[in-house]
């Protein structure tokens, strides 16, 4: 076998569609198309000579959306309201 699963203490990240990702090192070197690369049912990394490089480049590929920030209201403290005659506290319309 030319394949072999490495297992790492702490799971790795699933990747979006939320499948469990499993660390591979394909024994072959690394011109015969060997390396390590992380993989899901659903996509996979390029093979890597670091493990490391692999793991990052996995965790860059699945790493969770961002949320949108939503600005923020501006508020205006420059506006001075005046009192209208005839419309008193209780005589509005």
């Amino acid at each position: 076998m030319t394949q072999r699963h490495i297992s790492h203490p702490e799971p790795l990240p699933v990747c979006a569609a939320g499948h469990s990702a499993r660390h591979i090192h394909d024994l072959r070197r690394i011109s015969a198309g060997g390396g390590h690369f992380v993989e899901c049912r659903c996509r996979a990394t390029r093979k890597h000579a670091d493990a490391d490089t692999a793991i990052a480049e996995w965790r860059r590929l699945n790493r969770p959306a961002r949320a949108r920030r939503t600005p923020e209201p501006a508020v205006v403290d420059n506006v001075v309201q005046m009192r209208l005659p005839g419309l008193a506290a209780g005589n509005a319309a």
